[in-house]
């Protein structure tokens, strides 16, 4: 039989879903009673802290009438709040309370809105940094305590942060609106929160009200399963009955008939009489009784209203008529079993199937017969039998099983007891939890068995919960059968028969080991890092803040060592994030060994890490102490078969000498250690005001540049390049230029290396170089000789990998040819990622660009280590050139570097040239190409194009140069 879901299971679960709404919101309001008391003192404390702070003459009246009105309010929500919890179950559930309790939540967020417009100062950032810290904790509590319900969290939030922030953008200034943005940025979170906070509540509370219900249904299932059970025994009692009758019946015609033909009268109303009786027992049993002559198919049945639908009448043939009515997936199975006993190999014919009723459903049928007439051969002629529907018995063994593997199936574990907690039945799930088997429990009292350690000792309190109440739930200390203790919830429920005596007791019970696992994880991840076990960045800052505290009280000293690790990002990339974690673990162990007497050593991020001293002694001994941090960190260490040098930069705050609270000591310590990063890494440095004034020039400098790339402030400048050979321009180098509409022109020293530091050094090498190439396209399409035009590289751009496609793009949307751009990267870049640098430059190479090694000489590559490289040119650093004429040093490694390069296959460019007596070394010694304040600063587009125009002719002057050599 197919189960559909039909109207009357459909209004059942919508009244299911209106019960659970209903439960919600009654639950939901119930929390929110509860739950707002702490807030609502918390709110009066807080005003009254800030009716102190704000405590001035003339805002006497104002923050009088303001706290009157704040304890109004508070004494009005514990008033209302008595009165819920006075109140009987029923009452409660009445919408008025929500209302009232949205109300007072709309009252309370305008109090402490018009606290903020109309009595904070603005003149004053230490009072606003007090009261807008105290209202944004009452506001922060009572939001979240709220979040149980969402229209009772916007009723307080929204008219308690909107007005303010509103307020502070209207008609504040700048400080103001930083207040006016941090309001907006808490609403956003609170509202994030608060959602989430709702839906884990309202998850929990469906789930509970879920389980209700199926405890509640599992308990009428069993009693209808107890009164079907009852029903279907009498049933079967009177079928018995019945089937004795006809059988006696039947042998007494038969009898009669073969001994007493000559009575036939007598016997003829003996038969009727039996007739009538089997008809009153056929009636009263709803068997339906039928007759099939197997050679016309004819076939006689009675009841076949009930079982089939269809009016006597309709019901004449057994194949015609029924068979179409049967179950497809019954019929070869009802075939095989009717010519089992056909053939004689069975004594009765017994089946179950299916067939459909006219009212469009499938009904399960019995039907049972026996062949009454047979052939000499021993084919059967005529059948007898009997057919009942068994639908109701079907469904009731279906709930049963459906009963049975929900029993089985579910994850807590389920213990039937009777009235004297005697084990019925357990499920998989309470041996799994115990550890016992059906065998050792079934039978015993569940209070006796070693497993039921605490529940033993509170027996009497669970059995007087249970016979008052009818339910008891609390968490035990159990103990599984090998001895094991474990915390447990258990929860029971009692079964009441027809005189409301407890007859059953059903019990579920859920181990909570994972649970509390999960909890402890939590609460250690919550303070602690969970790859070093050193403190994360929330209880560092608790413990700062702890610290603080003391050091206000009794006028302690706080020092704070902001440590980061030095080209830890290089060490990541190269090695993997595995070894790191490594290093990682091995750097926090030997910052712990090093500084036993530290109070607080946390992770903040991935490489920095905070090491806090309370109290410490004096200037000298802090040195001492970070002077040995530093040489443990950099002792070699062997990590994956690889020995690594770690060093770091730390930089040192102190409280109070350099700070007055703990946020500005965390970013002077941050200044401290960029400043130490600046230097080179490897030292420490305390915090200095100048360090904070040089910082926020950088920091405005930044700002600056980054307005400059989007105002297009910056230029590119040309410097020629000449070849020594032909005596002609051959190429230019293409220099970034900042002209700023205040300050004038930017030295290139100033913001380059601020560009680099900060990432703007990517949208600018692409912007110089999409520039240049454009520039020197535009040159050869007004008729100028095509010239070789060099853009220097970034190894931020090397690293971003997208720098070959770069290229390409830009070459194709200019047009210029490959042959004309140049890339120089310098001699010390080469060093960072060698495998890489090398593989994109065979790339650039592949595609036809000229590439040059710039500042030559500088860094430290050997000649076999160079000639890995597929460049172009080569590039003698202005600083050999200067010092040409000043000794022999400088003239001996810039003829190695020619010598070197031409061995190669490479060409040489001198940059720097600004004698005569320069210009004839490099001439005598080969140099190939030269640029410098000899030839020409850097131009302008336009002048440097006049420079073209001119084609000036620079051979003489080189033989010139060349007759004095």
């Amino acid at each position: 039989m197919t189960l559909a879901t039909g109207p009357a299971s459909m209004e059942g679960q919508r009244e299911i879903r209106r019960k659970h709404a209903a439960q919600l919101a009654v639950e939901r309001t119930r929390l929110l009673y509860q739950g707002s008391l702490l807030p609502t003192l918390l709110m009066l404390l807080n005003g009254l802290v800030c009716a102190w702070l704000l405590w001035e003459p003339q805002h006497y009246l104002l923050v009088s009438i303001w706290l009157v009105w704040l304890t109004a309010l508070v004494a009005m929500r514990v008033i209302q709040v008595a009165a819920f919890d006075s109140a009987i179950p029923d009452r409660q559930a009445e919408p008025i309370w929500l209302r009232m309790f949205l109300f007072g939540s709309f009252i309370s967020g305008l109090t402490l809105a018009g606290a903020a417009i109309l009595l904070v100062p603005t003149d004053s950032f230490v009072q606003q940094a007090w009261v807008f810290g105290l209202l944004g904790a009452a506001t922060l509590s009572a939001s979240v305590a709220y979040a149980v319900s969402l229209p009772a969290f916007l009723s307080f939030a929204l008219p308690c942060l909107l007005p303010p922030i509103g307020f502070l953008f209207v008609i504040g200034t700048g400080a103001q609106h930083g207040w006016g943005w941090l309001g907006l940025i808490l609403l956003g979170a609170l509202i994030v929160v608060a959602w989430q906070v709702n839906r884990l509540i309202e998850r929990s509370l469906m789930r509970r009200f879920q389980n209700q219900d199926l405890i509640e249904h599992l308990q009428r299932a069993q009693a209808g399963s107890a009164r079907l059970n009852q029903e279907l025994a009498k049933e079967v009692e009177q079928r018995r009955h019945v089937e004795a009758e006809l059988r006696e019946a039947h042998s007494g015609l038969e009898t009669r008939v073969a001994l007493r033909s000559q009575e036939l009268d007598a016997a003829n109303q003996a038969l009727s009489k039996s007739e009538a009786r089997l008809a009153l027992a056929l009636e009263a049993s709803e068997l339906g009784l039928w007759d099939w002559d197997l050679q016309s198919d004819e076939v006689h049945h009675t009841h076949v209203k009930q079982l089939f639908g269809l009016e006597p009448e309709y019901v004449t043939d057994m194949l015609r008529h029924l068979k179409p009515r049967l179950h497809p997936e019954d019929l070869p199975h009802l075939k095989r079993t009717l010519v089992e006993h056909m053939k004689g190999r069975t004594e009765d014919y017994r089946i179950e199937y299916r067939i459909r009723h006219t009212d469009g459903r499938w009904r399960w049928i019995e039907d049972r017969g026996r062949a009454v007439e047979r052939t000499d051969a021993g084919k059967v002629l005529r059948m007898l039998g009997t057919r009942r529907d068994i639908s109701v018995t079907k469904s009731q063994e279906d709930q049963q099983r459906l009963s049975a593997m929900v029993f089985e199936a579910s994850g807590e574990g389920i213990v039937i007891l009777d009235s004297d907690y005697t084990v019925l039945s357990v499920n998989q799930a309470f041996i799994r939890i115990t550890g016992y088997s059906r065998e050792e429990v079934l039978g015993r009292n569940i209070v006796e068995l070693p497993c039921s350690r605490d529940a033993r000792r509170y027996h009497r309190q669970i059995d007087d919960a249970l016979q008052h109440t009818g339910h008891w739930q609390g968490e035990l200390v159990e103990a599984r059968k090998a001895g094991e203790l474990y915390p447990q919830w258990l929860q029971l429920s009692v079964v009441r028969d027809h005189r409301e005596k407890i007859s059953h007791i059903i019990a579920f019970c859920a181990d909570l080991s994972s649970r509390r696992e999960s909890e402890e994880r939590m609460r250690f991840l919550t303070h602690y890092d969970e790859l070093t076990g050193l403190a994360n960045r929330a209880l560092f800052r608790e413990r700062l803040q702890e610290a603080n505290q003391r050091v206000r009280q009794g006028g302690r000293s706080l020092a704070l060592l902001h440590i980061n690790l030095d080209r830890f990002k290089l060490l990541n990339e190269t090695l993997g994030h595995e070894t790191a974690d490594q290093l990682l673990k091995q750097m926090a162990r030997r910052i712990t060994n090093a500084l036993p007497e530290a109070d607080t050593i946390a992770r903040l991020s991935g490489d920095e890490f905070a090491v806090l001293f309370d109290a410490y002694a004096n200037l000298s001994s802090l040195a001492r102490v970070t002077s040995r941090l530093l040489a443990k960190l950099r002792v070699p260490q062997v990590i994956e078969q690889q020995e690594l040098v770690v060093s770091a930069s730390i930089g040192i705050s102190l409280l109070p000498d350099n700070a007055r609270d703990v946020s500005a000591l965390v970013s002077q310590a941050i200044m401290a250690m960029q400043h130490a990063k600046h230097l080179g890494g490897n030292n420490f440095q305390f915090y200095t005001e100048s360090l904070q004034a040089s910082t926020l020039e950088r920091l405005q400098l930044e700002q600056q540049l980054r307005k400059a790339i989007d105002e297009q402030q910056l230029e590119v400048y040309y410097q020629p390049k000449l070849c020594l050979e032909s005596g002609r321009l051959n190429g230019a180098e293409a220099l970034v230029r900042w002209r700023h509409p205040t300050m004038g022109m930017v030295p290139p020293g100033e913001f380059i290396g601020l560009a680099e530091e900060s990432g703007l050094i990517g949208p600018i090498g692409e912007w110089v170089l999409r520039q240049a190439c454009w520039q020197a396209c535009e040159w050869q399409r007004q008729g100028l000789r095509p010239i070789r035009v060099a853009v220097n590289l970034s190894v931020h751009q090397l690293r971003q990998g997208k720098l070959v496609s770069l290229v390409r793009q830009v070459l194709t949307d200019t047009g210029l040819e490959a042959r004309f751009l140049e890339l120089e990267l310098t001699e010390t870049q080469l060093l960072d990622s060698v495998e890489h640098i090398i593989a994109t430059f065979h790339q650039l190479q592949a595609l036809g660009v000229k590439l040059a090694i710039d500042d030559f000489g500088t860094g430290y590559s050997s000649l076999s280590y160079l000639k890995r490289f597929p460049v172009d040119y080569v590039k003698i650093d202005q600083a050999f050139i200067r010092g040409l004429a000043e000794g022999s040093e400088d003239a001996a490694i810039t003829r190695a570097i020619i010598a070197m390069a031409h061995s190669l296959q490479l060409k040489v460019v001198a940059e720097g040239v600004e004698t005569h007596t320069q210009l004839s070394f490099l001439n005598a010694h080969g140099c190939d190409e030269i640029q410098g304040y000899l030839i020409s600063k850097p131009l302008e587009a336009e002048a440097f194009r006049a420079l073209l125009m001119e084609d000036h002719d620079y051979a003489g002057q080189l033989e010139q140069v060349h007759s004095r050599t």
